[in-house]
């Protein structure tokens, strides 16, 4: 009886520890990363393709629309993945659409992503961002990018995905080149209209897919957040570029903008640090599955200890008894 009492310890004990060292919401949760999108996204695509021509480096850095690594090489850091030309494909200038010219749209950059996998990884994570260009390059009609990108969310359904991130946009007629234009109350307007037809149609999917963890990532929030109060988050300068003029400014970590319409490498680390909750969020909806071991792992910790427990007694029992 002792020899069993051990026994049931020692399982007991592995059991605990093997539950200890599970965290649903370890950077394995998603083993890879993959981004469709535009200039925001684009971590050397457009620069691959134009053999270094676009963007310039220097100024721009190494492909990218920026002085420095874009965000979704910040968050692909914190989930300790690596994000290259391979999984990233975003192109500046892309628009919503299946064009498939230089740059491509979002739904022709999904179109090559299968073309590339007949399925996709389940446990992946998918981030789709883009139409600031649609509405950029003179659309007026918020119908048609917003309805691409949830075609984008469905074909990406259809063959497997089941962790997506579609993201807003920033309000558009407050960038550093449109803010002064004729244009900025109308881009300003727009920009409400896409995010509040983008979030009804994330509503929509998520009814249609189920099964399918669809998160609304709203930039546009996070964006007016750090408009209104830049020196709460260590800025000077959110109105006006640092690069203008083919002038770089003395502290370019201190302002939002890098050129007029990008953002500045600290603009987008700021935006995964300020996302770091929404994103969160979609790690813990991703691990759900896994989360559905532990209470059955638990329970069969609770009831080993149990039946150790009850024999013990018994042999006590009879022990003391004559």
């Amino acid at each position: 009886m002792k020899k069993w009492w051990l026994a049931t310890v020692g399982f007991t004990i592995c059991l605990v520890i093997i539950l200890g060292s599970f965290n649903p919401l370890s950077a394995e949760i998603f083993p890879q990363i993959y981004v469709f999108g535009d200039s925001l996204s684009d971590v050397g695509n457009v620069y691959q393709a134009t053999n270094g021509d676009n963007p310039p480096n220097p100024p721009y850095f190494k492909g990218r629309y920026s002085n420095g690594p874009v965000w979704v090489e910040y968050l692909a850091s914190r989930l300790k993945l690596t994000v290259n030309v391979e999984n990233d494909f975003a192109y500046g200038g892309a628009k919503t659409g299946d064009s498939q010219q230089l740059p491509p749209g979002v739904l022709a950059q999904i179109q090559r992503f299968k073309a590339k996998n007949s399925t996709a990884n389940t446990k992946a994570l998918y981030i789709i961002w883009a139409g600031a260009n649609d509405y950029l390059g003179g659309a007026t009609d918020t119908t048609v990018p917003i309805n691409n990108l949830a075609t984008a969310v469905k074909r990406l359904a259809e063959i497997g995905a089941k962790n997506i991130v579609l993201v807003n946009l920033p309000d558009l007629g407050k960038l550093p080149g449109t803010r002064t234009t004729e244009r900025a109350k109308i881009l300003s307007s727009l920009t409400q209209n896409h995010n509040l037809g983008l979030a009804t149609s994330v509503k929509s999917l998520r009814q249609q897919f189920g099964d399918i963890n669809i998160r609304y990532l709203d930039v546009n929030a996070l964006f007016n957040q750090v408009y209104n109060y830049p020196g709460k988050y260590g800025l000077n300068n959110v109105t006006q570029p640092c690069y203008r003029g083919g002038i770089v400014c003395d502290r370019p970590n201190e302002f939002l903008f890098w050129d007029g319409i990008h953002p500045s490498t600290a603009g987008h680390k700021l935006l995964v640090q300020l996302a770091s909750p929404q994103l969160k969020a979609t790690s813990k909806s991703a691990a759900n599955s896994s989360n559905k071991l532990v209470l059955p792992l638990s329970i069969l910790i609770f009831t080993v200890l149990a039946i150790g427990l009850i024999m013990w007694n018994q042999r006590n029992r009879i022990g003391n008894s004559y």
